[in-house]
Formats: structure tokens, sequence, C-alpha cells
């Protein structure tokens, strides 16, 4: 349970792909917040949201101010394929422009992930079903097209079980044989396998993100991920998340 605008939410799961979710952990203020963090410059404070404070989140994100918006925060709890989470670290190490160029991650985002160093949590696997394995794409490098036919993504389905549980199979013998899990997670399949982390950022950090993978030519997997973030953001900031989020009717979310 945790106090959002006043009222008391349960924080539930938003279910995504085959096992894994999107849960809002906390937050840290609302729409109004980032209406005042811009009013604090002409020392003025809103205690209420009208169209006033509508018009002005608005101007706000239409003319590329976003400062305000970074002083409200958002933390999420995530458990995707690591395929997705590697593409989504680098929503960490490319938040801040000084500190990439320095090689360092912005300190105001924060993520933290559970390490198979010091876990034996049994290990979870995507898996696609037949109908969601998609082609090569015609026109670019990089990416997917339409769908392979059924035939080919049920074998490719079936293959992809077998070669999980080889690996599976392995990681349980090496840690009965005595090999630190640091070790023995060597014979996880790593692409598939669920990871679990928590996300903090900034109104403006999420928006940045979902402006990204909500494009329809992003990783399909990542936009269902992507997806349960918007509808996270706009339950809580709705204005600002319809402001600062632009692809969000193109994505379907």
């Amino acid at each position: 349970m945790a106090n959002i605008n006043g009222q008391v939410t349960q924080f539930n799961n938003i279910e995504v792909l085959d096992k894994g979710y999107v849960r809002l952990e906390a937050i840290t203020g609302k729409d109004l917040s980032s209406v005042n963090s811009a009013k604090v410059s002409f020392d003025k404070k809103a205690t209420e949201f009208t169209d006033k404070e509508r018009r002005l989140i608005k101007y706000l994100a239409s003319h590329g101010h976003t400062s305000p918006f970074r002083h409200a925060f958002v933390t999420f709890e995530c458990y995707a394929p690591l395929m997705v989470a590697r593409q989504w670290w680098k929503y960490i190490i490319g938040s801040g422009h000084e500190e990439i160029e320095k090689g360092m991650q912005d300190p105001f985002t924060a993520w933290n992930e559970s390490s198979r160093r010091y876990i034996t949590e049994k290990p979870e696997f995507y898996i696609p079903a037949p109908e969601e394995w998609r082609g090569v794409p015609k026109d670019k490098k990089q990416g997917s097209g339409g769908m392979v036919p059924l035939e080919v993504g049920s074998v490719a389905t079936d293959n992809l079980i077998k070669y999980q549980k080889i690996g599976l199979t392995l990681y349980e013998q090496a840690m009965e044989k005595g090999i630190c899990a640091e070790q023995a997670r060597l014979f996880l399949p790593a692409y598939g396998l669920y990871v679990r982390w928590y996300w903090s950022a900034s109104v403006q950090g999420v928006a940045h993100m979902l402006n990204q993978r909500l494009a329809h030519d992003s990783q399909a997997e990542f936009q269902e991920y992507a997806k349960a973030v918007y509808e996270v953001l706009l339950e809580n900031f709705p204005v600002s998340a319809d402001e600062l989020v632009k692809l969000a009717e193109e994505a379907g979310a």
C-alpha cells in the first residue's frame, strides 16, 4: 500500500510477456510538483491543479523546458528477459550528457539488479509462442519484420525449450558438484533469462525512455514493457505524461 496524490493505492504487477511484469514500487510528486518547480523562478506556488497549471505543463513540454519534470520521481520493480534489461540499462548510462562523456552514470537515476552471484532462485526463461517469432526486416539491418510461418515458429519454440532445459540441467549439476553460483551461471542461456531489478528515474527520464521504446521500430518485447510503464506514468502524472510522451497513440499504449 502507498499514498499517491492523497489516496491509498495498492501497487499491482502489470503482466508483460509470458512471465514478466512491471510494478510501481514508490512515487514522489505529481503533476503539481512540476508546476511548482517552474513557478519557483517567480517565487510563486500553486496549491491546486487548474487549467492554468495544465497550460503551463503544456508550455514547458512543447518548448523543451524539461528541468521541472526532474523533481518528481518514480521507482519501478521490473522482471524481464536479459535482452530487454540490457537495452533498458542504456537509460542509466546515457541519461546525462556530462556523465556519459566521463563514462559515469547519471547520479539522479538508479538501477539495482538481483545477482546470481548471491541467489539461487530457480531460473525462468522467456519462451515466445510459435506464433510470436518474427522474421528479418527487408529494408534495414536490425530489428524485425513480419511473423514467420507457424511451422517455422513451432520448431523454433521447441528448440528453444530444449536448449534452455539443457542449460538449466548443467547449471543445477554444477551447483550440486559444489561449483560457486557466480561460475555455475555460465551454463544458463543468457538472453532469454529473466532478471529482476529496481529502476528509479524522474518523470522526464521515464518519458525519454518511452518516446524511444514506444516507437514502432523498437524491439517488440521492449515495447510491451514500455506500454506498462506508460500506463503507470499516465495514471499518476496524467498531464505530464500526455504532454511529454508523444508516441503512445502510435504504439497503441
